[in-house]
C-alpha cells in the first residue's frame, strides 16, 4: 500500500527539491517566502555567507506604518512585494532568485512575485 503523506510533508519535500537548485549570493540573493494563515514573511538571503540581507513581513514596523491591511491575502502580498522592491533598490539589489518554499505558484505567491517585478526587480 502507498504511504499517505500530509500536505506539510509534501510541501517540505518540494521545498528541499527547490533548495538544491537555488543558491543566493550577495549580488543575486535568494528570495525566500513563508506564509502562515495570518502573516506573510519574505527574506533576501545570501547563502554563501549564511546571512539575511533584507526581511519584510506583515509584522514589520515599515509595513505597519505604511499599510493598514493585515492577513495573508493577495492585496497584502502586493503591498509586501512593493515594500521589498523599494528596500532592495535602496540596497542596490536588482536581481533575485525566487524560492517559493514549496508553495504553488498561484494566489498569494504569484501576487508577491508580480509586485516585485513591477517594482523593477528581476526574478
Amino acid at each position: 500500500m502507498a504511504k499517505v503523506k500530509s500536505r506539510k510533508e509534501a510541501r517540505k519535500k518540494r521545498q528541499v527539491r527547490l533548495r538544491k537548485k537555488l543558491l543566493g549570493t550577495v549580488e543575486c540573493p535568494r528570495l525566500s517566502v513563508f506564509k502562515s494563515l495570518k502573516h506573510l514573511y519574505v527574506q533576501l538571503i545570501d547563502d554563501n555567507n549564511g546571512k539575511t540581507l533584507l526581511a519584510v513581513s506583515t509584522l514589520s514596523k515599515e509595513y505597519s506604518s505604511k499599510y493598514n491591511e493585515t492577513g495573508c491575502n493577495i492585496p497584502v502580498a502586493k503591498n509586501v512585494g512593493a515594500l521589498l522592491s523599494e528596500k532592495a533598490k535602496a540596497s542596490k539589489i536588482s536581481e533575485l532568485r525566487f524560492d517559493r518554499s514549496g508553495y504553488k505558484y498561484h494566489g498569494v505567491v504569484k501576487a508577491l512575485a508580480d509586485s516585485i517585478r513591477e517594482g523593477g526587480i528581476t526574478l
